[in-house]
């Protein structure tokens, strides 16, 4: 009988091999989501001297929106599996001069912090949000009460249902499992108080955001 973790590590070895084809053109292809990133980034309500994680961080085009909420006196972390990705993270940090910045290349379920954090930004995170033992190890990495926001890609409404499949074949290429496009926020929801949901890319996408509960379910 498969395992999550063994789930997990089959979807991993996917992405990583998928990643590793796309890194070098990655930023290209971000432009027509970044006024997305820019809304998932003002969800966070950051203040100065805050300490936020940068959920799958990619090539951090996400660091310098954070980093400007957080200002010198707040911390950025981030972390991906992918050392392709990851470096062209790591060089955009270290050719800004950013002290405050500091990046891991982990697994989700893997990431060991120093420090709690106030606030986790998911910007297309879609594998990391189907899986539960991520899910446990990210919402246990926060304060209760730290602010989640999260965006990604969806399925249209059923009434534009006929154009799911090209959503599919749309998201296959950066995702260990593409697939589960439905509701791809039903795991990590439950976590979460003060929930909310908005359609974006004409219903293709989705924003949402919400607070670390309490007492946060297991495996929701």
């Amino acid at each position: 009988m498969q395992t999550e973790h063994s789930s997990d590590e089959i979807v991993r070895a996917r992405s990583l091999a998928k990643y590793r084809q796309h890194a070098d053109g990655y930023d290209s292809t971000c432009g027509p989501t970044w006024p997305i990133r820019e809304r998932a980034v003002a969800a966070l309500q950051l203040q100065p001297g805050q300490v936020v994680l940068d959920v799958g961080c990619g090539t951090g085009l996400s660091l310098a929106l954070l980093r400007a909420a957080v200002g010198e006196t707040g911390r950025i972390y981030g972390f991906d599996q992918s050392p392709e990705m990851l470096a062209l993270a790591r060089a955009r940090a270290a050719s800004a001069g950013w002290r405050n910045v500091e990046l891991f290349e982990t697994s989700a379920q893997a990431l060991n912090l120093p420090e709690p954090v106030d606030a986790l930004l998911f910007h297309y995170t879609h594998d990391i949000l189907r899986s539960p033992l991520a899910l446990d190890r990210l919402v246990g990495s926060a304060r209760p009460g730290a602010m989640v926001a999260i965006a990604g890609v969806k399925y249209f409404p059923r009434w534009l249902a006929p154009l799911n499949f090209w959503v599919y074949l749309k998201n296959r290429p950066y995702n260990g499992e593409p697939g589960e496009l439905a509701s791809p926020w039903d795991r990590i929801a439950p976590r979460l108080s003060d929930w909310r949901l908005a359609p974006t890319q004409f219903g293709m996408g989705y924003l949402a955001s919400g607070r670390v509960s309490q007492s946060s379910p297991k495996n929701a």
